[in-house]
């Protein structure tokens, strides 16, 4: 399903010594991550998600047909991976304008906008809504404030008894605020898996229940995941295209590229651009390394970004998405006049001129020193979005262990909210308030 590129990284990553040690530092990963002894190896329940969930599918389906009943919108209210995989997943699977009639997703707590959560609760005043709150704690700053919002509106609008049956949770089997709440209110659960990372997490009902409602083939979800479980990682090939990107990104790494764009030319994939980026940064990104991941949307951003890639400091190198045949396309026609001198392109389709875009870019980059390893699946449907998934969730494992740092925890994203927690004056950050009040006095 997934094939890698790679005529336009080549002529970057000619070193046979340098080549030779990372393929033996990727085996070892490999093994590692099979036997379980690498770094945060008690997080990576994600590895059989494919077979585990196969239990859990007609249950994910039966509660998202009951909200279809009751609601026409599905709120999904989390932050980071308890939202990215899904939203990436429906972006990539729906129509760019769905039909009126169709189930609508729509995501909340994934900021702390006043504006946001207001026009939203105008939005959702007259519609029939559900809400699908995620999260392990239930006391994450951006979901909590979300969830206080709408689940009030909720009750508002349909009753205490009625919003019961519309609020489905997905937290911890047994602790924490959010589980207490469901057990109280008796609130439709479902369970995130005590050694399955937030990141990490698509492939279980956090990703699978908003999708489901979506109206799409979770059982092919897994499928392709499984797939690619099979592929790359239970009897790999000797040569697959796994491998073969994660060797030539740390390649590019240790050559000093520094920052990895992840670059699409189909704005469905933008937020499976964020989800990987959220992926590779949280997972890479600690102990003083990894590259610094980003995104772009192309041709879009070839008319800001394109400068300074092509000719701008050569720290970077670009991961480029592609899907060879689109769920539909359009033909230019021929014009009379031909004002716009597009009579050349008439009998072509749009998507031929996108990748001609995409082939000029790649040529144009290689010689601006800028290398570009292509990732390319022949179409998009449900079985392929979790082949992908997959795909990048063990690149990312596997990076991270040739990297030596854990790719499955996130250290660094605990000291903004303690110093959040602080100003806000939350009871047990005292003392981190008064530190940030002698580092005030100190700068004024």
């Amino acid at each position: 399903m997934i094939d890698v590129r790679l005529e336009h990284v080549r002529p970057f990553v000619q070193d046979k010594k340098s080549i030779a040690d990372l393929e033996r530092r990727i085996a070892n990963a490999k093994k590692a991550l099979a036997e379980k002894k690498g770094p945060g190896s008690a997080f990576t329940g994600w590895l059989d998600l494919p077979a585990r969930m196969r239990e859990e599918l007609d249950r994910i389906r039966s509660v998202a047909a009951r909200q279809r009943e009751k609601s026409d919108v599905l709120l999904v209210i989390g932050i980071g991976g308890s939202y990215l995989g899904a939203r990436a997943a429906l972006e990539a699977l729906d129509a760019y304008f769905p039909k009126d009639d169709g189930p609508e997703v729509i995501f909340a707590g994934h900021n702390i906008s006043g504006e946001y959560l207001e026009d939203l609760r105008d939005y959702l005043r007259h519609k029939r809504f559900s809400i699908n709150v995620i999260s392990k704690s239930g006391t994450t700053t951006e979901p909590a404030i979300a969830f206080r919002f709408f689940r009030r509106l909720l009750e508002e609008t349909v009753g205490v008894g009625e919003a019961r049956e519309r609020i489905v949770v997905t937290t911890d089997a047994a602790k924490g605020a959010l589980r207490e709440l469901a057990q109280k209110e008796g609130y439709e659960t479902f369970v995130i898996p005590d050694d399955v990372g937030g990141r990490y997490s698509f492939l279980t009902p956090v990703g699978l229940f908003p999708v489901a409602f979506g109206g799409h083939d979770i059982a092919a979800v897994i499928a392709g995941a499984e797939n690619a479980r099979k592929r790359y990682f239970a009897n790999p090939e000797s040569e697959n295209p796994l491998d073969a990107y994660v060797l030539h990104r740390n390649a590019l790494y240790a050559a000093g590229k520094k920052i990895e764009l992840f670059v699409h030319y189909e704005p469905k994939f933008s937020h499976l651009a964020e989800w990987w980026k959220q992926l590779f940064g949280e997972s890479e990104g600690k102990d003083g390394k990894g590259l610094f991941v980003a995104n772009a949307s192309f041709t879009t951003d070839l008319h800001s970004l394109g400068q300074y890639i092509q000719e701008g400091e050569r720290h970077l190198f670009a991961t480029v998405f592609s899907v060879k045949r689109p769920r539909r396309d359009a033909v230019i026609k021929e014009e009379k006049d031909d004002s716009d001198n597009l009579n050349y392109l008439a009998g072509m389709t749009v998507d031929t001129v996108n990748k001609k875009a995409m082939e000029g870019t790649l040529i144009a980059h290689e010689s601006g020193n800028v290398p570009s390893i292509v990732i390319e699946t022949e179409e998009m449907d449900a079985r392929t979005f979790g082949h992908v998934i997959y795909f990048f969730e063990l690149a990312c494992a596997l990076s991270g262990y040739v990297l030596g740092v854990n790719p499955f925890d996130q250290p660094g994203v605990e000291a903004y909210k303690r110093n959040m927690f602080a100003l806000l004056g939350k009871k047990g950050f005292e003392d981190c308030a008064r530190e940030l009040e002698q580092r005030m006095k100190k700068t004024r």
